[in-house]
């Protein structure tokens, strides 16, 4: 492996888990469909960029939150407060976050993040009290 994959393997392991990093480069490794896209992620994603100087990792989470809410990839979205709570950021800056990128998604949009991030909390235990759009049928 080059230095990039070393050291996007370094931040996988610290931001989301060995479990998670080990999965992710078992399928970058199988040589199976797919396999070429988890290893840019790994090596790019994670190696090239999130691993540069200039931004702290907190700092690089709360820009990527906003991204994927902005582009609605809940899934991805999900992973990233996951990871996001695992580079520093309490619930009430993800809420934060979710509030900045009001005007410019709109509520619709912010419906679906809020139900992303209540699920994540809820799997960490954490704000256990709030509900999804979805439960309430408002906001």
């Amino acid at each position: 492996m080059n230095d990039n994959w070393q050291a996007g393997h370094e931040l996988m392991v610290r931001m989301m888990g060995p479990e998670f990093a080990a999965a992710l480069e078992g399928n970058a490794k199988s040589g199976s469909f797919g396999a070429d896209v988890a290893r840019l992620a790994i090596e790019h994603a994670f190696g090239a960029v999130w691993s540069r100087p200039g931004l702290d990792l907190k700092t690089r989470s709360t820009v990527v939150i906003s991204v994927l809410i902005a582009t609605g990839h809940e899934g991805e979205l999900k992973n990233h407060i996951r990871f996001g709570l695992n580079n520093g950021l309490t619930t009430k800056d993800i809420e934060e976050i979710v509030i900045q990128t009001i005007p410019y998604v709109g509520f619709a949009v912010i419906a679906k993040a809020l139900g992303a991030a209540i699920e994540v909390f809820r799997e960490r235990g954490l704000e256990l009290s709030a509900k999804t759009a979805q439960e309430t049928g408002v906001l």
